[in-house]
């Protein structure tokens, strides 16, 4: 056991350690991080072409505006002479006027353009308000007559718990997962599977099974392996948590994720339940026939090869999903959930749609353990005869004569 742990040690150090693995873990990251500060800089120096300036001989007029609609104002503008001037340097949109009596309230927008709809909208709210309070002041009503004129219409909304933004939830949800596991599979399998492959035909093997069998040898290429992957998810975790706090400090983001929280905790939700646990699994089902993969070519030279047949199969469960992604409940989507290598995108779909019980969550994931074990048990007892194999003969071949080898 302890030659194991240390083929899983010297192969977890070499891949942590790699360049292509540090720019695999940042990239997701740095992307998001370049795509959100280029968003957060285009917002911040536009925002100013999009606010207006308001002027009113009223000083309490305009604080009442102002104080209503801040994020559209530039409050530091308070004559026509400096708006003038800052709509020249297209630092802003116009300026409004207002004005009031005691008869009526005034508006008057200046702009080289037309007027925003949404700010138009605040303004013609403004101006209904203020001009209810003077034409209430005006009529000298009683208390019982301000009273009536006070009441307010009551609108009120009844989603259905499976409308509404559930469905956007759930198509992110599933996107988000299927691609995830996708692009960890199709880099895990080739990295696993070019790794065994370089080893083909090299005196070292022969060396190395001379101090420890084939199966604890492919074991600890395995676990070293798993443990990789397990650090990466474990990386996108702590990372995600941390950019979802950093993204909370910044007004802006955070007023976009209070106005969409529910679809922001469906979609955490999702991910962070069983179907993690399906997507792990997944990446190591598919981890252990890449290495079986890169064992069964000719020769080193082969490595880039050694990855085909996984791409391909992580290629047709990915695309066999895909039309499965508003239909969950068919018939062939429920018993691809229960079938190794298809199971970790049908069951997380499932579960995100609500079509799946405990019960059957459970069994997929047993089937799939078992079979991650039967693989394991199978493929050690042949490694040793796979990959000392340098004849270039047929695949059929070599993995026929492999299974003479069998410890």
């Amino acid at each position: 056991m302890n030659k194991t742990w240390i083929v899983a040690a010297e192969t977890y150090l070499r891949q942590v350690k790699s360049w292509s693995f540090v720019i695999l873990v940042l990239s997701p990251f740095l992307l998001l991080g370049i795509s959100l500060g280029v968003g957060y800089m285009s917002a911040s120096s536009s925002s100013g072409q999009q606010q207006v300036a308001v002027i009113s001989e009223q000083p309490t007029l305009r604080k009442q505006f102002i104080k209503q609609n801040s994020d559209d104002v530039n409050g530091k503008v308070q004559t026509i002479a400096a708006a003038k001037k800052q709509i020249a340097n297209n630092k802003l949109a116009g300026y409004l006027v207002l004005s009031t009596d005691r008869q009526r309230v005034t508006a008057v927008y200046h702009s080289d353009d037309t007027i925003s709809s949404s700010l138009k909208t605040q303004v013609s709210a403004f101006l209904a308000k203020t001009q209810q309070t003077i034409n209430v002041q005006n009529a000298k009503l009683s208390a019982k007559q301000l009273t009536a004129l006070s009441q307010q219409p009551t609108f009120k909304q009844k989603i259905a718990k499976q409308a509404g933004g559930s469905n956007i939830a759930k198509i992110v949800s599933f996107w988000i997962i299927v691609v995830m596991i996708y692009m960890i599979l199709i880099t895990y399998s080739s990295v696993t599977a070019q790794e065994i492959a370089s080893e083909k035909g090299t005196k070292i093997m022969e060396i190395i099974f001379s101090s420890t069998t084939a199966a604890k040898y492919f074991y600890g290429k395995i676990i070293g392996v798993v443990m990789v992957i397990f650090t990466q998810i474990l990386v996108y975790l702590v990372g995600g948590i941390a950019f979802f706090e950093a993204a909370m400090q910044f007004d802006k983001l955070k007023r976009l994720i209070d106005q969409n929280q529910s679809l922001v905790q469906a979609v955490i939700t999702n991910l962070l339940n069983v179907n993690l646990l399906f997507a792990f699994l997944g990446v190591v089902i598919y981890t252990i026939i890449a290495a079986f993969s890169g064992a069964l070519v000719a020769k080193a030279e082969d490595a880039a090869k050694a990855a085909q047949p996984v791409t391909y199969l992580s290629m047709l469960a990915f695309f066999v999903a895909i039309p499965f992604e508003g239909n969950s409940d068919a018939l062939v989507a429920k018993i691809l959930s229960y079938i190794p290598f298809f199971s970790s995108y049908f069951m997380p779909l499932r579960v995100i749609n609500g079509n799946a019980s405990g019960l059957e969550i459970s069994l997929s994931i047993i089937v799939l353990i078992v079979t991650i074990g039967l693989l394991m048990g199978y493929i050690s007892r042949i490694y040793e005869g796979l990959i000392l194999q340098t004849d270039d003969t047929s695949f059929y071949q070599r993995f026929k004569r492999g299974l003479r080898y069998q410890q």
